[in-house]
């Protein structure tokens, strides 16, 4: 077979060995023919209401072969080593190989960055509204919605918006606000530095809302830190201590006279590519694991700069969190915490729940499908 080309795809090699290649401004990647026909179009291959295959693709020969290959103006005509024959749609091919699970790009910010996603909940209930709100939080890993109902449970009608409400043993909406003798540092008037909601717990919760309905305290100022740009620089300056974050696990525990929880994880979370996503953080929860005393040492000395750079000024945005304010954010990449406050200036009282981590994420692919906003 001659070689075709075309603007981002080219097909290459002779009869039953036939290549096709995808070209981007970075480099040329061969589209496997098992990968390909996995995805196979046709109605008896895949259901098209619900996109589930009717074949086992687990069966498939790993030697399967393209046997042939050729672009016409939309579509690309394939064939392959176990008879199957189709018609492949070109915009879906190059739909499949873009950034993975069609999600915007992250873009890591710093306290000085003048990043501070803000939207008016009333627009947030159009759909243009909510598609701006939930590209934002998955860029940045965090929005604050301003102008909702200022009154108890209404925290419950604003995750609902963004994805399902997960209960835990906190209850399915948890009370922020001073509480003697609580069961958690959370309820009480102390600062709490950058931590991870529920690192004891498996899975953790994805995303976080807190909803404020009163604050008249002069302190009790909410900070959020993106750990991405805090781990970059840990990277760079220290990846021996970088990568002793990322491999020994440290556990973390809660307990009161109902719960015993523990899980065991390193601090820093990478994904299937390696690719840093985030950190599982509380000192106030984790211990260390016995370990070799230089070992130790290293990994000590990792954990301190960190510590260092979450609280840094140039990363760590601080503000007065107002009634009716709500901030939602990435539970493992933008940590969260409260400078001291004093309860007896006035009352503070924030609501706060969970949601699970797809469902912004789900959110944006149905906007990206229905709308033609491809990332």
């Amino acid at each position: 077979m001659s070689k075709i080309n075309h603007p981002k795809l080219t097909v290459e090699g002779e009869y039953c060995d036939v290549r096709l290649y995808v070209r981007d401004d970075k480099r040329k990647r061969e589209l496997p023919a098992l990968w390909l026909r996995e995805r196979a179009p046709s109605s008896d291959q895949i259901d098209r209401i619900t996109q589930q295959r009717f074949i086992n693709s687990h069966q498939f020969d790993p030697d399967l072969r393209l046997e042939f290959a050729e672009i016409g103006s939309s579509n690309i005509q394939l064939r392959f080593s176990d008879g199957y024959a189709a018609d492949y749609q070109i915009e879906e091919v190059l739909k499949w190989t873009r950034a993975r699970y069609m999600l915007p790009d992250t873009v890591r910010w710093r306290a000085g960055s003048n990043i501070v996603p803000r939207f008016d909940w009333r627009r947030v209930q159009e759909e243009d509204g909510l598609f701006e709100a939930v590209e934002a939080y998955l860029k940045y890993g965090f929005i604050i919605l301003y102008n909702t109902a200022c009154k108890p449970k209404s925290i419950c009608d604003i995750a609902s918006k963004f994805g399902y409400i997960r209960k835990t043993n906190f209850g399915e909406v948890f009370e922020v606000k001073t509480k003697p003798n609580s069961n958690d540092l959370a309820y009480r008037a102390v600062a709490l530095g950058p931590h991870t909601d529920n690192p004891y717990r498996e899975p953790t919760p994805g995303i976080q809302l807190l909803h404020c309905l009163v604050n008249e305290t002069s302190g009790g100022l909410s900070t959020l830190v993106d750990s991405l740009s805090c781990l970059d620089e840990l990277e760079e300056t220290n990846p021996e201590g970088f990568d002793l974050l990322c491999q020994i696990p440290v556990t973390f525990t809660f307990a009161d006279k109902d719960t015993c929880i523990a899980q065991s994880r390193p601090i820093i979370s990478t994904d299937s590519d390696g690719q840093t996503t985030g950190m599982h953080y509380s000192p106030r929860l984790d211990w260390l694991p016995l370990m070799d005393q230089k070992i130790l040492k290293s990994y000590q000395k990792a954990r301190f700069q960190l510590s260092k750079l979450l609280t840094d000024p140039k990363f760590e945005l601080q503000f007065k969190l107002l009634p009716g304010e709500c901030m939602m954010f990435d539970n493992n990449r933008v940590l969260h915490g409260r400078s001291v406050f004093d309860p007896n200036e006035g009352a503070r009282h924030l609501q706060g729940c969970y949601i699970d981590k797809d469902g912004p994420e789900s959110l944006y692919r149905y906007f990206c499908a229905n709308r033609d906003v491809i990332n």
